[in-house]
């Protein structure tokens, strides 16, 4: 994209910000019932504003994640394309439904107790009632929050990609922001307009993204971003909190964190990195042994068996298991109290024979 081109999207961007339209704002002010300016800042904004930026590696198991938080990252990501891979065997195509994203979520929460974990929800499950089930079911299993996407049904994967029209998304965002209330739980709202066009895909995705956060998102996602000077961009013609979404492979250059939290991004998702490196390693220790009979040549790739139950906790596990063995409950001591009233249980007395 030439100077001439940004400046005409830039200015347009800036014209269409400028100049809501009425329908627009009407479904703004409709994502809230109770009228409250200002919502309470959730773990995720709290993160953001202690960190500056914070880099969210995806996860897709009860193992990853327990992998990836003692690795000293602040949050994760569960990634659809990465459960849709690992519980189903099958490309992201939509087939991995919201119920199944659910319990895999719920199991991986559950693994990492207090730790932040954002789920992807993709379309919601279909309409607004589907986005309202989908996301209370999330908060129950102890999400702290989802990537909700306006990417048409069926969907589709690679760089061509059709969106749903800007006012449908919005009744979304709006009927997700009732069912989150006040509670700890962050929504963004990714848009891939991008991928609708070469020639305007990147101005209709900014406008959308501020549309979006305007509407009661906690942050945006655009997805599919071309280049730097299109990283740079987002960060510069939008509002509200930013992620980046890094995918080895994509058509979106790879960056660090801290390259991004320059552009103005806040949130940095890793969503297939350990996936595509597990793969690897798969691929290379089946072949190994189906080549030589013998796993010898790949002990290097591997942790050992003492590491891989200090990752499980093993240690913490056996000693809860002794603490609790070894004190008598509440209601044997009860027990023992009745038995003596009644005389059952003979006081001790000291013999000196």
């Amino acid at each position: 994209m030439n100077m001439s081109n940004q400046i005409s999207c830039t200015d347009r961007v800036r014209l269409v910000n400028a100049t809501r339209s009425r329908r627009v704002l009407v479904a703004t002010k409709a994502m809230s019932e109770n009228g409250t300016p200002q919502r309470p800042k959730t773990t995720i904004h709290k993160l953001v504003d202690y960190f500056g930026a914070i880099t969210v590696p995806g996860c897709y198991d009860a193992l990853s994640v327990k992998i990836l938080q003692q690795s000293g990252h602040q949050a994760a990501l569960v990634s659809g394309a990465a459960v849709s891979a690992t519980q189903l065997g099958e490309p992201d195509l939509g087939l991995l439904t919201p119920p199944e994203m659910v319990r895999r979520t719920s199991q991986i929460c559950n693994s990492v107790p207090t730790f932040p974990v954002i789920a992807d929800i993709e379309s919601g499950g279909g309409g607004v009632l589907n986005v309202q089930r989908t996301i209370k079911s999330l908060m129950a299993a102890g999400a702290s929050g989802c990537i909700l996407e306006d990417q048409a049904w069926p969907k589709r994967m690679g760089t061509i990609r059709s969106v749903v029209p800007q006012e449908e998304f919005l009744s979304k965002i709006a009927a997700a922001r009732q069912v989150i209330g006040d509670a700890d739980f962050f929504l963004v709202a990714r848009t891939d307009a991008r991928n609708t066009s070469a020639k305007r895909g990147l101005e209709e995705a900014m406008i959308r993204a501020n549309l979006f956060t305007e509407a009661g998102a906690d942050a945006h996602l655009v997805g599919g971003l071309r280049s730097i000077d299109e990283l740079r961009m987002v960060g510069e013609h939008t509002g509200g909190l930013r992620v980046a979404n890094m995918v080895e492979g994509g058509v979106t250059p790879i960056c660090s964190t801290a390259q991004l939290q320059d552009m103005g991004f806040h949130l940095v998702c890793y969503p297939l990195s350990s996936l595509y490196a597990a793969t690897r390693t798969l691929v290379d220790v089946y072949g190994g042994l189906a080549a030589t009979g013998t796993s010898q040549d790949s002990w290097e790739n591997m942790v050992s068996w003492r590491a891989f139950q200090d990752i499980l906790g093993l240690e913490d596990k056996y000693a809860t298991e002794e603490h609790f063995n070894s004190v008598q409950g509440p209601a044997s001591n009860i027990e023992h109290k009745l038995r003596k009233v009644k005389g059952l249980v003979k006081p001790h007395t000291r013999s000196d024979n």
